[in-house]
């Protein structure tokens, strides 16, 4: 009977590790089955305690396009091989976008290192960084890409599919369900957590000119109302608005997931609403 005992207490140890809670207290149980409904306009929304309960939930298990949320599986494989982060990695024609065929202020011959390539990925959502970290991958992008899905089946995410580090194809997709495992897992990497809720980053990419200055995508890190632990923002025309956080709200953390949003500020809004709608339920 006691093996038993101490059998089940190890399997639900595990559970709570796999959810991000082990670290901290046992999440209170307020925001879960509130009243009413948040009026979100996102497509698909999933909001998930620090244990794991679903606060809230919309077409959670539709697969979508999430555009730029991909970088963070790319920042997570790049910081699991344990690179130099200091290495200098120049920026090349074959880093550029051919698909969705935005801009980017690192031209050609543009010089960062890995570290902060891998920073402007995340709080700046710069497409040709990410694109950089996985060509510079042993074996190229194929290689890298392929590192990718392993992750993602590994993080139990079973509908998600990657073909390209900066999720500028439209085959980048996932759903809410999955993305809520992989932003538990990406919260366990300070260099992501640092990253992705810096508001502020200077480079000098040129040592012949001034430097370039970065600011977060995430309009949210301004708002004094927000706790953010780790966030990512992302766009194409074929996902709409996206935006992925782990957030604090009365003590207990929060993992917010929304895709498709209509509008730009739409996500943003919609972080709001959800917010004021647990807060004036609990």
């Amino acid at each position: 009977m006691i093996a038993l005992r101490v059998a089940r207490l190890s399997i639900r140890g595990v559970i709570m590790l796999l959810l991000g809670a082990v670290s901290g207290p046992a999440t209170a149980d307020h925001f879960i089955g509130l009243a009413g409904d948040p009026g979100l306009r996102s497509a698909s929304v999933l909001v998930i305690d620090g244990g794991g309960r679903q606060i809230y939930a919309r077409d959670a298990d539709s697969v979508r396009p999430i555009a730029s949320i991909t970088k963070l599986m790319t920042a997570m494989v790049v910081i699991d091989s344990k690179p130099d982060f200091s290495e200098p990695i120049s920026i090349t024609r074959d880093d550029r976008d051919l698909v969705q065929l935005t801009g980017s202020r690192l031209h050609y011959g543009a010089t960062l290192t890995r570290g902060q390539l891998l920073r402007l990925a995340l709080m700046a959502s710069e497409n040709r960084a990410a694109m950089a970290l996985g060509r510079t991958w042993p074996g190229g992008i194929a290689a890298f890409v392929a590192a990718m899905n392993r992750k993602a089946q590994a993080l139990g995410m079973r509908a998600t599919h990657f073909v390209d580090p900066a999720g500028l194809r439209v085959e980048n997709v996932s759903t809410a369900r999955d993305l809520a495992l992989m932003l538990v897992a990406a919260s366990r990497y300070p260099m992501i957590t640092e990253a992705s809720t810096t508001l502020r980053s200077e480079v000098s990419p040129w040592s012949d000119r001034g430097p370039l200055v970065y600011g977060n995508t995430n309009r949210l890190l301004r708002n004094q109302n927000w706790d953010i632990s780790m966030g990512k923002t992302g766009y194409i025309n074929e996902a709409g608005r996206c935006l992925v956080m782990r957030v604090t709200i009365e003590g207990e953390p929060v993992s917010i997931v929304l895709l498709n949003s209509f509008g730009k500020l739409t996500p943003f809004g919609d972080s709001n609403r959800l917010r004021h709608w647990m807060l004036g339920n609990s």
